[in-house]
């Protein structure tokens, strides 16, 4: 069995609420921005090179100490392929996207629209996962200024 790893970013806004972006693939589902690590790259790297193809964004920012993983069995010319995606929560401050040709469509929701959206258990808890860090730190933020 074949190896894969990609790498991935949550992307968000904080608007008047905090947003998170979504692709949709070519399948129809819907999920976060990520691709194929390269040599020669590290996993932030492959996750800049791709925003940028992907959605034309190119200011991300990383919020440090998330980092989530998904891994899951696809075949790809009748081999199976045991795929293991490393995701980080990034913000950006883009809010008009240049969609590339590998998706055909994206949307900016909240937290409890974005949960309904998407298909797979993994990436609704990685939403999870992220919107709480993100609702902690905010809350940790404030008692720092206040």
């Amino acid at each position: 069995m074949e190896k894969e790893v990609s790498a991935g970013a949550i992307i968000f806004r904080r608007d008047k609420k905090i947003i998170y972006l979504f692709l949709q693939y070519g399948l129809g589902h819907w999920g976060f921005v990520k691709g194929h690590v390269e040599k020669d790259e590290d996993e932030k790297q492959t996750i800049v090179r791709e925003t940028k193809e992907e959605t034309g964004i190119d200011d991300l920012e990383f919020v440090d100490s998330f980092r989530g993983k998904e891994s899951y069995f696809y075949k790809w010319e009748g081999k199976l392929i045991n795929k293991e995606v490393i995701y980080y929560l990034a913000k950006t401050n883009t809010e008009k996207i240049k969609l590339s040709f590998e998706h055909k469509d994206f949307k900016w929701l909240e937290y409890e629209d974005a949960i309904k959206l998407l298909k797979f258990k993994n990436q609704k808890e990685l939403l999870r996962k992220a919107d709480d860090f993100l609702k902690k730190e905010k809350l940790s933020f404030q008692k720092k200024l206040g």
